[in-house]
């Protein structure tokens, strides 16, 4: 078969990779530091048949760079064992509100000494530290509805804040609040006027803040299996509800239509909300599989004394895959890390590009990490330098970024740990691994001490 004629998110090193390896024999450049002890866990869409309508509906396979003691001991990658690898549907509708049939192809978080494998439109499933599948996570029985694959974790409190918006009935949206100890504490029904696809959302110290954009339901792209499209005219807003708060409490604010995939940031200082996203025009130009837009930083402020919000855009560099030091989520930070996408105007598939940026976001400064010629980069992920029992002792980014490389010269793939407070030098450490490991979506650095 001509290759122009297979989906792009089937072709070159988007094509699913069906064998599950392992392997210790794995070369290093550099040093990789030894205060680095866990495991790098990364997920995305890799239909386990081989095939699938669309890139968002593959199969979870996550991949994993265990690292201790200066080395790297393992890679491996393995399939979540989701009843959709294990027992599939002949008919995928019969599987429809399902909550076991989540594929868990879009996060990797860590909370309450659980990894969990994340979607939106379905339960989370738990993997272990050697990615070996435990099972589908309901908190016995209390998470009654889907939930987001972007939770936050506050820093402050230890609690794990979601939301759930695959719904086609009120309340459209479910906020959820996790406590540090697991146990769900709070699931609220909020009314929104449209069924919106809301891939992530925000938190401060005191408020999450959800944005209701118009990337609404369309029934008549149902049978895609992603039926949503952009509709300006529904307008948009922001909601800002305290953190243990009702519907009742939830106070909207409108905005320029738009749509975010991914924010940075937030935090509240004097009665102002600073919220940091990669924001763009529309999304889904023509279908769901449209990538021709893709976000530009922007700074959001909303003014609780006001009822106002502003918008300025802090950069005209592509870029999305927000992230920032963990110990600051929700609070007020100065750097965030973002991957240049270097497609836009393609519309045929999403270009991850060559680089990654750090930016100092209230100066609005940005430094450039260069990943070479012919590679592409992913979502950059922070790692302290040392124990959570320390982290307070240091610089906002005293540790190293992570991500995963892919040469398409040499079709293969690397680890790459770059120090963060020398972004643009070389990386002090390189980890190459023996074959390509597809382009996917998001995961987290785990270490050790998370897990105890």
């Amino acid at each position: 078969m001509n290759q122009q004629t297979i989906p792009w998110h089937l072709r070159g090193n988007w094509e699913p990779m069906l064998e599950e390896r392992s392997t210790s024999d794995l070369s290093v450049t550099g040093s990789i530091p030894p205060e680095l002890e866990g495991v790098y866990i990364r997920t995305g869409p890799n239909p386990h048949s081989g095939t699938s309508n669309h890139w968002f509906l593959g199969d979870g396979m996550v991949h994993g760079i265990r690292l201790a003691n200066g080395k790297a001991q393992w890679y491996r990658n393995r399939f979540i064992q989701t009843d959709e690898v294990t027992q599939p549907l002949t008919d995928p509708g019969a599987g429809l509100g399902d909550l076991k049939r989540g594929k868990g192809n879009t996060h990797v978080v860590a909370h309450a000494g659980k990894i969990l494998c994340l979607e939106e439109a379905h339960w989370p499933w738990r993997i272990d530290q050697d990615l070996n599948t435990i099972g589908y996570e309901n908190y016995a029985g209390a998470l009654t509805c889907s939930m987001t694959a972007h939770p936050k974790i506050c820093p402050v409190t230890g609690e794990m804040l979601a939301f759930s918006y695959f719904s086609f009935e009120q309340p459209y949206l479910k906020y959820i609040r996790i406590g540090q100890d697991g146990q769900i504490k709070q699931i609220e029904g909020i009314d929104l006027p449209n069924m919106v696809m809301m891939h992530d959302f925000n938190i401060t110290e005191h408020h999450v803040i959800f944005m209701d954009l118009p990337l609404a339901l369309d029934l008549d792209l149902l049978a895609s299996g992603i039926p949503f499209s952009f509709q300006r005219d529904k307008g948009a807003r922001l909601g800002v509800m305290p953190r243990n708060g009702t519907n009742d409490d939830i106070r909207w604010f409108e905005i320029d239509p738009c749509y975010v995939f991914h924010p940075v940031n937030a935090f509240e200082k004097d009665n102002v909300i600073t919220l940091y996203v990669s924001r763009q025009n529309s999304a889904f130009g023509a279908d769901s599989e449209d990538y021709s837009e893709v976000g530009r930083l922007h700074r959001w402020q909303i003014d609780l004394n006001t009822g106002t919000v502003s918008e300025d855009k802090v950069d005209d560099r592509p870029a999305d895959f927000g992230r920032v030091n963990d110990s600051l989520v929700g609070l007020e930070n100065r750097f965030g890390y973002l991957m240049s996408l270097d497609g836009e105007g393609n519309s045929e598939e999403p270009i991850y590009g060559a680089k990654l940026y750090k930016y100092d976001l209230p100066a609005g400064s940005c430094e450039e990490h260069f990943l070479g010629h012919n590679v592409r980069g992913a979502e950059p992920v922070f790692a302290p330098c040392t124990t959570t029992s320390d982290l307070a002792q240091l610089s906002e980014d005293e540790g190293w970024i992570m991500t995963l490389a892919h040469d398409e010269t040499s079709g293969k793939s690397r680890l790459v740990i770059i120090d963060a407070q020398n972004f643009s030098a070389p990386p002090v450490a390189t980890i190459e691994l023996p074959f390509r490991v597809p382009y996917g979506a998001h995961g987290n650095w785990i270490p050790d001490v998370a897990m105890n």
